[in-house]
């Protein structure tokens, strides 16, 4: 089960925008619907509560210079936020007694994307009796200690994403990291902020790979006995340059900022490099509106003929512009003329006909990867729902920026 409650009542859109390239507020309050309700594991709710902070919420987002001061805390009220405190409800409601917040699952980093809303409720001092503060330290602790971590190598001491096994995961870069930053920023512990850049640093040691300027998807040592994926998976390239752009802004906008000069420069070049990497492999802009017709990346970005494991992907396509946006108005990176119009290029694919090709009449994008199966097309995927909101609130923040 799942909390049901969540109601979000605002649905920005940036007026004057021309037609065509826009979503109407209907159809994102489908999308945002159908994520509230798809959000059913823990990466998922983590996301979903990820998304609604920064896109509904954004006094209290790691994005807001201000997010620590306390008129921050108290901006919204306790039922403004109550669909981000619903999902914290649930997660610790449900936490195992090892530590794993929303219940028993197969990835150990996945309960980390839950952290930062568990903190939220705990530092807005109107979110009920719930033991918020207990419940963040465990998950905390389970990762730093109670998580296997990489043995040898040049990623030495990176925090599994699995709890049995060692294995990286992409993925986890969006998951762990965050929530380290997060944690530290709140409860002023420097060193959390450190652990968080060096974790992305000892995942990036590992997983990048530098011919390509892109992040391979899995790496488990043979030890392990599990299996590896070395391919360029788009959203796995997305999720790594999210969960980057979360802990470069956790850091900026902290008291702590500047300590870490090398760490936030370190960062964006990072970014840079997935952007830089994904850019280079978008399929030309659709001619018409045909469902599978150009503008999208391919589920594994370099192998752009439809296979039974790599076939186009609005939900990875969305991830990559939506971070494309955020590290611009965060950051105003250089040399990003290319990378703009790829971003540009993608979303003007998924938005094309004002949503008529790539939404379904109930608000679901597509077409999708298998959120529980990387390498299978799906029908719908809850996190895709996250970065499509994300997509158009980091759009819309841009054009505001660049006025």
């Amino acid at each position: 089960m799942k909390p049901a409650s969540f109601v979000v009542n605002v649905l920005p859109l940036l007026p004057g925008a021309l037609a065509w390239t826009t979503l109407s507020r209907s159809l994102l309050g489908k999308v945002k619907d159908r994520m509230i309700e798809g959000a059913l594991l823990s990466w998922e709710a983590g996301t979903c509560a990820e998304t609604l902070i920064e896109v509904f919420f954004p006094k209290v987002s790691v994005f807001h210079p201000s997010y620590l001061h306390s008129k921050s805390f108290s901006a919204y009220s306790a039922s403004q936020l109550k669909p981000v405190l619903d999902i914290a409800h649930f997660a610790v409601q449900n936490q195992t007694s090892e530590g794993m917040l929303w219940g028993p699952a197969g990835a150990a980093g996945d309960a980390g994307s839950l952290g930062g809303s568990v903190v939220l409720a705990n530092h807005t001092k109107k979110a009920g009796n719930e033991p918020w503060a207990t419940a963040a330290k465990k998950q905390l602790d389970l990762l730093l200690t109670g998580t296997p971590r990489l043995e040898s190598g040049p990623g030495k001491g990176a925090i599994s994403h699995r709890p049995d096994l060692v294995s990286l995961w992409s993925d986890s870069v969006y998951m762990v990291p965050p929530f380290l930053a997060y944690y530290g920023a709140v409860t002023r512990n420097e060193s959390l902020l450190r652990e968080a850049y060096t974790q992305i640093s000892l995942y990036r040691a590992v997983l990048f790979a530098p011919n390509e300027s892109l992040w391979t998807h899995i790496y488990s040592p043979s030890s392990a006995n599990y299996f590896n994926d070395t391919g360029l998976w788009s959203t796995g390239n997305g999720w790594a340059a999210a969960g980057m752009l979360r802990v470069l802004a956790t850091i900026k906008h902290s008291p702590f900022s500047a300590k870490f000069h090398s760490e936030k420069r370190d960062l964006s070049k990072w970014i840079t490099e997935i952007h830089t990497g994904m850019t280079k492999y978008l399929p030309a802009s659709p001619k018409n509106t045909s469902f599978e017709t150009g503008g999208l990346f391919f589920n594994y970005v370099d192998q752009q003929v439809t296979t039974n494991i790599t076939f186009p992907d609005a939900s990875g396509t969305a991830l990559f512009a939506a971070s494309v946006y955020r590290h611009i108005t965060l950051m105003n990176p250089p040399s990003y003329g290319k990378i703009v119009a790829a971003a540009e290029r993608a979303r003007k694919a998924i938005y094309a006909n004002n949503g008529g090709v790539h939404f379904d009449a109930n608000g679901w994008l597509r077409p999708v990867v298998n959120p529980h199966s990387f390498q299978m097309a799906g029908n719908m995927s809850d996190e895709a729902q996250s970065f499509m909101l994300q997509l158009n609130h980091n759009w819309e923040g841009w054009k505001r920026w660049r006025q």
